[in-house]
């Protein structure tokens, strides 16, 4: 396998795996039980993958690093294969992880400030209660 091909299967196995932890897991599940159904049962590689999931956060909860790191090298492995196997799964797997890195995940932030330069304290916030910055006013 050239390094192109393995650094996708490391690209994709890491955001499949990150992935398993968010809100967002159920429409990334699918598109890997695609993936990686390929003539074999869907049923059986989405059980695969929550079991995997299921480890995953019970590695997280025991903060049990190695385990996290087994779930990973275990589907590494499997898109290694599957993109030695199926020389269309690699565009299939670029556009999952595009998707992934072009829209955040729910719940999460990004913030952009611009329009020149900002000298002093910036806050972006929903919601901002009784908040005093530099000197603390009097109140009457």
């Amino acid at each position: 396998m050239d390094a192109e091909l393995a650094a996708l299967a490391t690209a994709g196995a890491t955001a499949l795996v990150q992935q398993m932890v968010t809100d967002g897991w159920g429409n990334v599940r699918d598109r890997a039980v695609a993936l990686f159904s390929r003539g074999r049962d869907e049923g059986a590689v989405q059980a695969e993958l929550e079991e995997s999931r299921a480890d995953l956060v019970a590695a997280r909860e025991a903060e049990d690093e190695d385990a996290a790191d087994d779930v990973r090298a275990s589907w590494r492995a499997r898109l290694r294969r599957a993109l030695r196997d199926d020389p269309t799964a690699a565009a299939e797997l670029r556009a999952i992880l595009n998707e992934l890195n072009q829209s955040p995940s729910p719940g999460s932030v990004h913030n952009t400030i611009s329009g020149g330069v900002q000298h002093g304290t910036v806050i972006q916030a929903h919601t901002v209660g009784d908040l005093t910055i530099g000197e603390s006013r009097r109140r009457v």
